[in-house]
């Protein structure tokens, strides 16, 4: 699980570090913005499940690691000219594999089912909420965009393969991968969920 969790943190620093700099940002704040993303998440799962201490505190190195990919992120995006594209393609990584961390993490702390597949959905949403506020955008998770449905469904389905006798090594190698095909054909295709706008507003 370590491994996933070295994958989710540099996606999401990457995915932050790419914000920053389509907002112009200077280098504190793609690295401030980068760290945000990449630990917000854990964070707030941290302190609902009153695990102490936070993981970054506990593990300095993880506040290294993802300045240290946020920065190659920006230098890297430089030369890249679709950076919508990479960033949409690393904040599903980084949803998806932050979602069965947190799921992962909820179910060592023994916690109810049920708190666990929130856990999953907070730990994958909250950084990327975090980004887009501090980046003035309308948070992707308020959208229309299958997002935090993405997040549930992939935290259903790890908790359910491994309720069906399935390894968590294993389960995490199918939820992965399930969870980001379903993000990136959820954007390719426009798919979301229904928008309730007031009678008379102007359709968008």
């Amino acid at each position: 699980m370590t491994a996933i969790y070295l994958v989710a943190i540099a996606a999401e620093a990457a995915s932050g570090a790419l914000m920053g700099m389509r907002r112009r940002m200077d280098l504190f704040g793609i690295c401030f913005i980068g760290t945000v993303t990449a630990l917000g998440g854990g964070s707030v799962r941290d302190m609902l499940l009153g695990h102490y201490p936070l993981g970054w505190v506990a593990h300095p190195e993880y506040l290294l690691f993802t300045v240290g990919a946020a920065i190659a992120a920006a230098l890297l995006a430089r030369h890249a000219h679709r950076l919508h594209g990479i960033f949409l393609a690393l904040d599903a990584l980084g949803l998806v594999a932050f979602t069965v961390i947190g799921c992962n993490v909820a179910e060592s702390a023994n916690a109810p089912l049920a708190i666990v597949v929130l856990m999953g959905l907070v730990t994958g949403i909250f950084g990327g909420l975090a980004r887009d506020v501090l980046c003035n955008q309308v948070p992707l998770v308020l959208r229309r965009d299958f997002y935090a449905s993405v997040s549930l469904l992939t935290g259903l389905l790890y908790v359910g393969l491994q309720r069906g006798g399935i390894a968590p090594g294993h389960a995490t190698l199918v939820a992965v991968p399930a969870g980001c095909v379903l993000r990136l054909v959820a954007i390719r295709f426009r798919l979301g969920l229904p928008v309730f706008a007031p009678p008379g507003d102007a359709k968008k």
